[in-house]
């Protein structure tokens, strides 16, 4: 086994366990390296505190985007194509490892990283957190300490040989982005394939939203993005609709609401969801809203209506006949 220690980094060792191939890659901004990793406590059992094979899915992460472990960037970039290697790492380079380790752990299990989380830097979010979760990460938290990496190096890409995700998009990408992913959501739509429009709209959406944490809310640069993000949110619960997913729509088309209270089509959405399951009096409530705000769908909103009094006559109905059912076989 090969030994050699990292120059000019301080607080770093490396081992390297099985040589890589070629030379070492060539960087540049928004090159993407591909691994799988585990990180390991300086102790005598060498304890594992994640595998990046045990949560099925190898890492990745974009040169130069502020990835909160930064010496991973400097750890990576020391490696050629094949190779696995051991790093050391001193406290100076571990303190914010048991964030990045809750975000990653979170989107393993399919739960949002960010979700409950404050928009501020690293720093402050850990502040801000009395537990990330995870007991084991609480304790890294408590008392930050030496950690070891392991790392396999797969692959290099230029930023011209992979698609992008969303949060790794410059501004200018992220809004040239937008009217091809409306596109591509409308084109689905056509095709009936629901849940994939849906989640062109919702990408879309997600590259609007992040460009507007960066303005004043309802300043101009703010409200011309959110002109954006209204028709995707539309679209993006009507495809919900069509699917069944009615509480889903619920919550997307109320949220929209507490900004927009005068959106005809949000309050439309809403009723039908409403409708759907059972709320008789809020979806009243909301289709005659509809009817107040824009006059040219008083039509559709009186044929809502009827078929909403239909179907809830048909339940009562069926709702007497099951409660009669059951007195009697209690009678009985």
């Amino acid at each position: 086994m090969e030994e050699t220690y990292l120059l000019n980094v301080e607080g770093v060792k490396k081992k390297i366990l099985h040589g890589g191939q070629g030379e070492l890659p060539k960087l540049q901004d928004g090159s993407k390296f591909t691994f799988h990793f585990q990180t390991l406590k300086d102790d005598f059992e060498r304890t594992v505190i994640d595998d990046s094979r045990e949560a099925g899915m190898p890492m990745e992460i974009i040169v130069g985007k502020m990835f909160k472990l930064e010496i991973w960037e400097t750890l990576l970039s020391s490696m050629r194509i094949g190779e696995v290697a051991e790093f050391w790492c001193d406290i100076i380079h571990t303190g914010m490892y048991a964030l990045v380790s809750r975000g990653m752990r979170r989107i393993s299990e399919g739960r949002d990283p960010l979700e409950g989380q404050k928009h501020r830097c690293g720093m402050g979010n850990m502040f801000d957190y009395h537990s990330t979760g995870y007991d084991d990460l609480d304790e890294l938290q408590r008392t930050p300490q030496p950690l070891i990496f392991i790392m396999e190096l797969f692959r290099v890409e230029d930023p011209s040989a992979y698609k992008r995700d969303t949060w790794a998009m410059s501004k200018e990408e992220k809004l040239a982005a937008v009217p091809v992913l409306h596109s591509e959501g409308n084109r689905l739509v056509l095709r009936r394939e629901f849940a994939q429009a849906a989640a062109k709209y919702q990408e879309a959406v997600i590259c609007l939203r992040n460009l507007q944490a960066k303005e004043k809310p309802w300043e101009d640069g703010w409200l011309k993005l959110e002109s954006l993000v209204t028709p995707l949110v539309l679209n993006y619960c009507q495809c919900q609709l069509e699917l069944g997913e009615y509480y889903e729509v619920l919550e997307h088309t109320t949220e929209l609401l507490q900004k927009h209270n005068d959106n005809a089509k949000a309050y439309f959405k809403r009723a039908k969801a409403h409708a759907a399951v059972w709320n008789e009096r809020e979806a009243r409530e909301d289709f005659q809203r509809v009817a107040h705000l824009d006059p040219s769908m008083a039509a559709a909103v009186k044929k809502e209506l009827k078929q909403l009094g239909e179907r809830m006559r048909k339940k009562h109905v069926e709702d007497r006949k099951r409660y009669q059912g059951l007195f009697q076989s209690s009678q009985g």
